[in-house]
Parts: C-alpha cells; sequence; structure tokens
C-alpha cells in the first residue's frame, strides 16, 4: 500500500461532470488499498473571475483582502470534489489550508510555505478516508488568510508530500506530460519519459505551464518523486527525477516561452557603483521578483539598465523605479509589455558547446530580432518581440533535432 498525493488544476475540476470523472480516477486509486490525499485548484477560470470583479471595484485592491478573496475559490473545488468521491463509493473529507496546519509567512498573495501539519491529515487517511485538501492557501502565526501566487496549488501538493513522506506525487494535467515545446504550438513536439529536477525548474521558470517552479524547487530539495500525468485518460507521464548521467546524452530536453513579461529601461543613470543597488533595493523592498538584467555600456558618464518583470507586477514595479527616479534622476524610463522570452534547457550543456550559438542562428535564419540575452548553466534565454514567438519556438525546436521523428531525443 503506498501514500499518494493527487494534485488536480483548475481546468480538471472545471464543472460537476469533471469532478465526477476526477472523482472515479480517485476511486480507482483508494479501492486498490493505496492511502490517497487530493490538493485541487479553484474551479476553472473562479480565480481569474475573482480578480477581475475585484479590479472593477478598485485599480489597486488591497493585497489581503484578495487573499480572503481568492481562498474562497479553493474552498469550492474541496467540498464538490469531497461529495462526488463519496458519489463515487469512498469515504471523503476536506479541509482548507489552514485546517491541515499549512503556516506561510506574512507576505500576502505570494507568501512561502513555512511549515505544514500533518496530524489532521494522518488521522483522517487511519479513519480510511481519502483527503482533499486546498491548494494555493495557508495562514499566518496571527491567524491572517495567505494565498502563495501563481501555481501555488502545485506547491501545496509537494509540501504535503514531503511532510507526510509519500510514495508519489502526481499531478494530473489536462496535457500527457512535460513536451520538447508546446505542442499546441509545435505540432511534432515529443513527451519526455524522464526529465531532471533542475531542468523542470528552469523550464517552470522560463515559463513552462506545466508545473510551478517553486514547487519543483521544494520536490528537489526533499527528493519527492513527480509523476505528471494526463487528467483524462490512462497513458504514462513524464517522471520528474534527480539527474543521471544518461540524461547528460541529451543536449536540449525542449524549448519554453513566456508571454508575461514586460521590460523596463532607465536610460541615462549616472555611470558610479552603488547606482543599480538604489534601483534593484528598491524593487527587491516592494517584493518585485526582477527576472533578466542589462546594463550597457557607460558613455559620457551614464549608462541604460533595463530590466524584466513579471506582467502582473508591471505597474507596480513602474512606480517603484518612478520613485527611484527622484534619487537617479536619469535621461527618461521606456518601458515594453510587447516582449516575451524564449528558453532552450538541457543538463547536456554543461558538456556541450556551441548551444547558443546554434540557437542564435536559428533566431536569425527566422528573422527574429533579439533584445536581451541571459544564460545560466543548463539555461539560454532571449528576449524578443513578442508576435515573433512561434516562428522562434519553431525554428529553435526544429535547428535542435527535437522532433518526434527525431533519433536521440530523450523519450
Amino acid at each position: 500500500m503506498a501514500l499518494i498525493v493527487q494534485k488536480f488544476g483548475g481546468s480538471s475540476v472545471a464543472d460537476a461532470s469533471k469532478m465526477l470523472e476526477v472523482a472515479s480516477r480517485i476511486a480507482k486509486t483508494r479501492k486498490k488499498g493505496h492511502q490517497v490525499v487530493v490538493v485541487v485548484s479553484a474551479p476553472g477560470d473562479t480565480t481569474d473571475d475573482l480578480i477581475e470583479m475585484a479590479h472593477k471595484i478598485t485599480d489597486s485592491p488591497n493585497e489581503r483582502e484578495m487573499d480572503v478573496l481568492l481562498a474562497t475559490g479553493e474552498q469550492q473545488s474541496i467540498a464538490l470534489l469531497a461529495l462526488a468521491i463519496q458519489a463515487a463509493g469512498c469515504d471523503s473529507i476536506s479541509f482548507t489550508g489552514p485546517q491541515v496546519g499549512i503556516v506561510t509567512d506574512n507576505v500576502h498573495t505570494k507568501a512561502r510555505i513555512v511549515k505544514v501539519g500533518d496530524s489532521t491529515i494522518r488521522k483522517a487517511l487511519d479513519n480510511g478516508k481519502v483527503v482533499v485538501v486546498a491548494g494555493f492557501q495557508g495562514m499566518t502565526r496571527d491567524n491572517e488568510i495567505t494565498t502563495l501566487g501563481r501555481g501555488g496549488s502545485d506547491l501545496t501538493a509537494v509540501a504535503i508530500a514531503a511532510a507526510l513522506k509519500a510514495d508519489v506525487c502526481e499531478f494530473y494535467k489536462d496535457v500527457d506530460g512535460v513536451f520538447t515545446a508546446n505542442p499546441g504550438m509545435v505540432k511534432d513536439a515529443k513527451k519526455l519519459s524522464v526529465i531532471s529536477y533542475d531542468e523542470m525548474l528552469e523550464m517552470a521558470s522560463a515559463g513552462a505551464q506545466v508545473l510551478n517552479a517553486r514547487s519543483v524547487e521544494f520536490a528537489k530539495n526533499f527528493g519527492i518523486k513527480i509523476h505528471v500525468r494526463p487528467t483524462f485518460n490512462e497513458k504514462e507521464g513524464t517522471i520528474v527525477m534527480q539527474e543521471t548521467k544518461a540524461m547528460e546524452k541529451v543536449v536540449i530536453s525542449g524549448v519554453t516561452y513566456n508571454k508575461n513579461e514586460a521590460k523596463i529601461t532607465v536610460r541615462g543613470v549616472p555611470d558610479r557603483p552603488g547606482i543599480a543597488s538604489i534601483l534593484f533595493s528598491k524593487l527587491g523592498k516592494a517584493g518585485i521578483n526582477v527576472d533578466m538584467i542589462i546594463q550597457n555600456i557607460g558613455e559620457k558618464g551614464h549608462s541604460d539598465v533595463s530590466f524584466t518583470v513579471d506582467k502582473s507586477e508591471f505597474k507596480k514595479a513602474m512606480k517603484v523605479v518612478g520613485d527611484a527616479a527622484k534619487t537617479l534622476k536619469p535621461a527618461g524610463i521606456l518601458s515594453d509589455e510587447g516582449i516575451a522570452k524564449v528558453s532552450v534547457v538541457g543538463v547536456g550543456m554543461r558538456s556541450h558547446s556551441g548551444v547558443a550559438a546554434n540557437m542564435f542562428k536559428a533566431l536569425a535564419e527566422a528573422g527574429v530580432n533579439i533584445e536581451m540575452i541571459s544564460t545560466s548553466e543548463i539555461k539560454i534565454s532571449v528576449v524578443i518581440d513578442e508576435k515573433d514567438v512561434a516562428k522562434a519556438v519553431a525554428a529553435i525546436h526544429k535547428k535542435f533535432n527535437l522532433g518526434k521523428k527525431v533519433a536521440g531525443v530523450r523519450g
């Protein structure tokens, strides 16, 4: 008998019929004798609808109240899914994040988990119940409701799996697993049977929406086996695991993109030590995550600084930059919300040269201009015009021979 954590996203529980189908699948697992903990997101577009409603009331909704509001989406899912599991013939009970002891820090809308209790869940499991837990939410030590940010339900699932020492954490998605590229964009994209934690972490941080980046990092730190599987069929998906030597034989595992970024350029700031610190310290204190940064070579005592942020934080970032400008006195502030980031990821990069050259050649041949470049040990990212994403991804995918019919792609 195994202890299995299963996580279902919003599209999997979007309506009553899908919930009943999901419940049937959960019940099959339970009837095989396994203990099952289920983590769910809010149904369908509920979270987006709630955010839209709040913004109809105010352009700058209070973050505490947004957490109170958004936490209600998952509560709908857990109660309805628990009822569906009961209808499928299994005893089930639902809990909110706070009820199972998910304690977070005090940062509203993107809190971090600091502790997960296990006694409430274990007691219910010992009583033969399927436990359904609300993802995405927790509570501070001062009893304030918090949410974990986009993809936070993934993090909840992995954190619970770690606390319970689960045998596996299964993520059920509306795709068959992790692919070499978005199969909706690249028709011959290949499903990977295995991928390393590091590759999955880089792909997630670069825009792949299969798994939340923080959840992958958590899984790596605690050695949690992740299985990304399709919700509505019985196919095997993709195992996310510790890197093996065999993985290094494949140079590139996948191409991913992120259209949810914006670029800000602060022009003509004084080219002297400490200037960048002033700007990025203010952004850090405001809780804004900066992705890529480029500072141009100084000219006549001044230089330009460009960086990217998530679009959801763009307005907030512009306000912070405007405040910093009072000290920096730049020549101007430019912004561009029409950009996208395209990345190639692969542990094989560590032992293979020429990856960047081939990537840039593919983009040049496709007529795609590069605005910014960023690299890590196993990832190369470029910022391009948003309208060029599809042809950029297709060109890179073809250049590295990642398609289904190509031998040597990790399958």
